[in-house]
């Protein structure tokens, strides 16, 4: 299985920069997008159709806002929309489908760049998903959760960790939260094959960001303990520009 995750800032405006012509190339099997701002019937979809992908959609109630998708090539036993807690569920923040006995859950985690406010839904949204994690775990052992987490987990992660320590995104509770995740038994898939540094999935629009690789890593693939020995390949696709992120990639082989 090939796995994608892309925070696409808006799926409409990423269709106008070649979004459709880079999913016709078959970059994987099920792709994961965040940050849609669209409703099912604002969007193209038969341009999905064609490609051979399925799709479903959890958008936020606000239009223009948030929102999650998954394009699939090969066909859920079950799609799940949302997870049950009332204001993530109106921002549209997390779907889930099941593949056999894997679990997919695509998330798009809350920033706190706007202010005091969103900076405490969002703790209160990590505080709330990792619960919804540990008990879904006791029924789906092998989950992927895929997303923009909105978080830089370690310095090597965030291309200027002393000016952003202060930052929303690389804040010491937020890295303590993936720091807790990770010890509870889940797996940076990236980081399994990529110990380097310098490499980023989100970049400011600001400064020239992008082109002077001055970014964020952002965006992840982590899978619970049972999916380790099955993890293939990973990689962040950073030649890929349709947003101010870039897709993330994972490859689970077979057994």
């Amino acid at each position: 299985m090939r796995i994608v995750t892309y925070n696409v800032n808006g799926l409409r405006s990423a269709m106008t920069k070649g979004f459709t012509d880079w999913l016709s190339t078959d970059p994987a099997d099920v792709i994961c997008l965040q940050e849609i701002k669209a409703h099912r019937e604002n969007v193209d979809f038969a341009q999905f159709d064609k490609l051979g992908y399925q799709h479903f959609w959890y958008p936020a109630q606000k239009k223009g806002y948030s929102g999650v998708a998954i394009l699939t090539k090969i066909n859920p036993d079950h799609v799940q929309y949302g997870n049950g807690y009332m204001q993530s569920d109106a921002e549209g923040r997390v779907i889930r489908a099941d593949f056999g006995n894997i679990t997919l859950i695509n998330a798009y985690f809350p920033s706190g760049t706007t202010g005091n406010e969103r900076q405490a839904y969002k703790y209160q949204w990590l505080d709330e998903f990792y619960g919804y994690l540990q008990l879904l775990r006791e029924t789906r052992p092998n989950l992927v959760v895929a997303g923009d987490y909105n978080i830089a987990h370690k310095p090597i992660d965030i291309h200027n960790p002393v000016s952003n320590k202060d930052s929303s995104g690389f804040l010491p509770e937020e890295r303590a939260w993936m720091t807790r995740l990770f010890e509870s038994g889940f797996a940076d898939t990236f980081r399994h094959f990529h110990p380097e540094p310098d490499q980023y999935s989100w970049w400011s629009f600001r400064a020239n960001a992008r082109n002077n690789n001055k970014g964020w890593r952002i965006d992840y693939i982590n899978v619970t303990s049972p999916l380790q020995n099955r993890l293939a390949d990973a990689n962040i696709w950073q030649q890929v520009k349709h947003s101010d992120h870039c897709p993330v990639y994972l490859q689970l082989k077979e057994i």
